[in-house]
């Protein structure tokens, strides 16, 4: 969709909606469904369900321009990829001590999540993997590319971000990032993922927490030997 204004009823349905636009990879035992927590958990839980492959979440932080937190001036993932937009530091003469600052408090958010959602279970295994990377929209792009360079980095051996919606631009930039991209909906003018939906409340950690045990039980139901008690 693009030209036609669409508004998905809450990141579940719009899940379903990417769900049936991936449906060649449904499946595959390569296959690995990466959410960014959290709002793309939502979203990727219904893809998992459909496509019937493993879900876990990769995690990643934005790092908010001081006194303009929603605007990236770069993004972290996982321990040790850090991605600094240039063009913004210079343009908003954002000094060291901000950045490290941001870099600061973000890291420490990270570990939180990972201790939190990963229970202390490893991070998932992405050598060789076809991994969809999933979030509930691209606004920059900036967290997403630090994903992409962290999954690069660890391994994947193909990237296919899905989102719901996106800026032309975002999209733009990650289709080169990518080695593909699923984009249902790129409408103009963008001025917030959560104006695409009916029902955009943050999602909270008990949410990603919940989603994230409901497809490990689904899973582990549907891959046991028939006959199994």
């Amino acid at each position: 969709m693009s030209g036609t204004e669409y508004h998905f009823a809450d990141r579940a349905e719009a899940g379903r909606m990417l769900g049936e636009a991936l449906s060649v990879y449904a499946g595959r035992t390569d296959v690995l469904v990466l959410a960014l927590p959290r709002g793309g958990v939502p979203v990727a839980y219904e893809i998992a369900r459909m496509l019937a492959v493993p879900l876990d979440v990769w995690l990643v932080r934005k790092l908010g321009a001081p006194g303009q937190e929603e605007l990236a001036m770069g993004a972290m993932a996982g321990t040790d990829t850090l991605v600094l937009n240039k063009e913004i530091i210079k343009l908003l003469n954002i000094d060291e001590a901000s950045i490290d600052a941001a870099i600061t408090r973000e890291r420490t958010e990270l570990e939180r999540r990972n201790k939190l959602y990963r229970r202390g279970m490893p991070a998932p295994d992405i050598q060789g993997k076809t991994i969809i990377l999933v979030d509930d929209g691209l606004a920059t792009g900036a967290t997403m590319h630090a994903a992409i360079v962290s999954l690069h980095d660890a391994g994947a051996a193909r990237i296919v971000v899905a989102v719901p919606v996106g800026t032309t631009s975002a999209c733009r930039k990650i289709r080169q990032e990518a080695d593909d991209l699923v984009c249902l909906y790129t409408p103009e003018p963008f001025f917030g993922v959560g104006q695409w939906y009916d029902s955009f409340m943050q999602t909270p950690d008990e949410e990603v927490l919940a989603l994230l045990r409901q497809e490990t039980t689904h899973r582990r139901t549907t891959e046991a030997p028939k006959g199994a008690a």
